[in-house]
């Protein structure tokens, strides 16, 4: 064989590897590159140096860099402070006891400015509408009473006795349909309680009933411009989802009291709900990914905003 024709059979069987030679070199370099990532260690979440004590970000709760007072004068009573429930962006949450035993909870919204934005005159405003709400259902036994005011933004109402709803308790028979009556006593107040999708906001009382609280984002024909068309759509619409959450949490913890007629109810999602999960549900992910990043820094309070 004459060494053309080598020559030309060599060139004929490498031009495949002379065409994907930079595609098998990249591939390469990549497996390299991905190796080294998986072998490096993870790393731990940062924490302040031993000898530096960490910055506070105290603009994240609703008071600041200050605590709920140490005792309230309410009604001629003095209330001690027992412990702080939850002291979050946007209120203070605590629980006070007197000394002959009265349970009592004040609430305080937001004193603290942010980013150079004053915003006590929010917390004002958060004040006076939940204290409307509960001067409105004062007549009812399921609503704790409200006991007076401290501050320009605290209030502070009766102690309810019992538990949130929670899979941990029993449940009575009786109760998620005394809760739809307690619902339908408010919703004839031209109301809407809306915050009846968080367990927590539902007491089960140690009578068995069922008591409300917290009606911070609650609803009724003083908001929006008064008592109009599109506040009156907008109350039905909300008195509806009151009901659709209870039949929520009733297919949760008592699913065996529930008709067909419930349980087809409790699987719709209604526009609504689907357009505040579209608006919320980044904020929220944003929300809880920024606090959690600030926690294991160590600036933010262990009690800070969830």
């Amino acid at each position: 064989m004459s060494a053309l024709n080598c020559s030309a059979i060599f060139s004929e069987l490498n031009a495949p590897w002379e065409r994907n030679r930079s595609r098998l070199v990249g591939l390469a370099l990549w497996h390299r590159r991905r190796d080294s990532y998986n072998r490096r260690p993870v790393s731990a979440p940062r924490r302040p140096s031993p000898g530096k004590a960490p910055q506070i970000v105290h603009s994240m709760r609703a008071l600041g860099k200050h605590d709920l007072p140490a005792t309230i004068d309410v009604g001629g009573v003095t209330y001690r402070h027992q412990r702080t429930h939850k002291h979050d962006f946007w209120a203070v949450t605590g629980f006070y006891a007197s000394e002959s035993g009265q349970r009592a909870v004040l609430k305080m919204s937001r004193t603290t400015d942010f980013a150079g934005l004053p915003l006590e005159w929010i917390g004002r405003w958060l004040c006076r509408r939940e204290m409307r709400f509960y001067q409105r259902l004062s007549d009812l036994p399921n609503v704790p009473s409200l006991l007076g005011t401290v501050g320009s933004t605290g209030f502070v109402h009766a102690y309810a006795e019992g538990k949130p709803l929670s899979k941990e308790r029993p449940v009575p028979d009786h109760f998620f349909d005394q809760l739809t009556e307690l619902l339908r006593q408010l919703h004839g107040r031209d109301m809407a309680y809306v915050d009846a999708n968080k367990p927590e906001n539902i007491l089960v009382g140690n009578d068995g009933k069922p008591h409300l609280i917290d009606f911070q984002i609650s609803f009724d024909l003083h908001d929006l411009g008064g008592d109009w068309w599109f506040t009156r759509y907008m109350l039905r619409k909300l008195q509806a989802e009151d009901f659709y959450h209870v039949l929520k949490h009733k297919r949760k913890l008592r699913p065996d009291l529930m008709n067909s007629h419930e349980l087809a109810d409790a699987e719709r999602t209604s526009g609504l709900i689907k357009f505040h999960r579209i608006i919320t549900t980044p904020y929220f992910r944003l929300r809880r990914r920024t606090f959690k990043r600030l926690r294991e820094s160590g600036r933010l309070l262990p009690d800070g905003s969830k």
